[in-house]
C-alpha cells in the first residue's frame, strides 16, 4: 500500500506519521475527504467523531455521500469506506455531538493529532482549547461557503486571515479566553460570492466544511 507514497516520502517520516493517534471531528466535506486520505496515507488509528446523518444535499461535495448511504450515520459510513481500502486500520467512533459535558469520554490525551472539520464554533473553540492544555497538534478548518477556487485555499494563522466571519468570531472567543496562540488552520481567502439563501451554496470544488 506504501509503495508510490515511498517514492516521495521518506520512509522513516511516513512510518511515524502512520503510527500517529489522530483525532478527526467531522466527516462531512472537508472531514470526509480528510479522513479518506489518511486512509490512503496508512494512518493505523483513526477516532472519528460526528453526530450526523448522510442526506440527499450531501451528494454534491461529501465523497462518502452515495445514493446507497442517503439516511445511515456519518461515522459508521466512514468506518465502512475505512475498512474497505485498508482492512488492518483501527478506526474507533463516536457517533455524538462533541461539547463541554461529554469531551472527556475521548480520553484527548491519547492523541498526536486534532484535525478539526466540524461546523460548530463552541466545538472548534473547546478543540483549540483542549488542544493547548494538552500540548496536542491542531489544525483547524474555516468556512469555504460561497467560494468556488480551490486556488485560494491555504494553510495559515487564525490571526492572519481574510474574509472569514468564522475566523474572526473565533478569533475573539479566543481573545476573550486569553489565547494568543499560534493555531494552523485550512481558510479561503477568496471574497465570498453574494447569494440571496441563508443557507451557504457548496460544490466538490472547494469543500465545504457544513
Amino acid at each position: 500500500m506504501d509503495e508510490r507514497t515511498n517514492l516521495i516520502i521518506d520512509k522513516d517520516k511516513l512510518n511515524k506519521f502512520q503510527n500517529s493517534n489522530i483525532l478527526l471531528i467531522g466527516v462531512g466535506g472537508v472531514g470526509g475527504a480528510t479522513f479518506e486520505a489518511l486512509v490512503r496515507m496508512g494512518i493505523k488509528n483513526i477516532t472519528i467523531i460526528d453526530n450526523d446523518y448522510f442526506t440527499e444535499s450531501n451528494l454534491n461535495r461529501q465523497i462518502l455521500c452515495n445514493r446507497s448511504n442517503i439516511g445511515n450515520s456519518k461515522v459508521k459510513e466512514a468506518y465502512l469506506r475505512g475498512v474497505s481500502i485498508n482492512p488492518d486500520i483501527h478506526i474507533k467512533m463516536y457517533e455524538m455531538f462533541l461539547n463541554e459535558a461529554n469531551f472527556k469520554e475521548i480520553e484527548i490525551d491519547k492523541y498526536d493529532y486534532i484535525i478539526d472539520c466540524c461546523d460548530t464554533i463552541t466545538t472548534k473553540v473547546l478543540l483549540i482549547k483542549i488542544a493547548i492544555l494538552n500540548n496536542i497538534k491542531i489544525i483547524s478548518s474555516m468556512g469555504t461557503g460561497n467560494r468556488i477556487d480551490p486556488t485560494k485555499l491555504v494553510i495559515k494563522d487564525i490571526w492572519k486571515t481574510s474574509y472569514d466571519p468564522l475566523a474572526k468570531v473565533i478569533r475573539k472567543l479566543l481573545r476573550d479566553n486569553n489565547i494568543n496562540n499560534h493555531i494552523p488552520v485550512l481558510v479561503s481567502e477568496e471574497k465570498p460570492i453574494k447569494i440571496s439563501s441563508r443557507i451557504p451554496g457548496s460544490t466538490s470544488f472547494a469543500l465545504n466544511s457544513n
